[in-house]
């Protein structure tokens, strides 16, 4: 099994306390995802900040618009700093997103660094380089756009 990662980093013209406060809140992430996806949360009223051990749970189509049902959960929290989010049930084999947020001068610099790993032995290589790698790549440059947008 191979683990691949994928490193972003983006410098935001706002405080981090600012950008932390978006980004715990999981009702925002359907506004970080293309809209292709049809991504919605599924796990009904959620808090507006995250926390350590919350399973959040969403369904969306990544691929040829068949539904996915997708399973995470929040696995550390430092707040204002960093959170972790890590598939329990979902498409991968592995997936471990760190959020990381620091405030320098006048701007928050947010690094998004996720490890991850296909099931299905060789199909997962084959589908990781005639697909996943690419629309994984474009999930996150959609997200540094949406991200500059919003916090013009």
């Amino acid at each position: 099994m191979r683990v691949h990662k994928i490193f972003r980093q983006q410098s935001i013209h706002a405080p981090a306390k600012e950008v932390w406060d978006f980004f715990s809140d999981p009702g925002n992430l359907s506004l970080l995802t293309p809209p292709y996806m049809k991504m919605r949360v599924t796990s009904g009223q959620l808090p507006t900040e995250i926390y350590p051990g919350q399973i959040i749970t969403y369904r969306l189509s990544p691929v040829l618009g068949l539904p996915v049902n997708w399973v995470t959960e929040i696995t550390h929290v430092i707040p204002g700093k960093l959170f972790v989010d890590e598939q329990r049930k979902g498409p991968y084999k592995i997936w471990h997103h760190e959020h990381h947020f620091e405030q320098v001068g006048d701007k928050c610099i947010m690094t998004d660094i996720v490890h991850y790993a296909l099931a299905y032995g060789l199909l997962g290589k084959i589908a990781h380089s005639l697909f996943v790698k690419r629309q994984l790549g474009n999930i996150f440059d959609y997200r540094l756009r949406q991200v500059k947008n919003i916090f013009k």
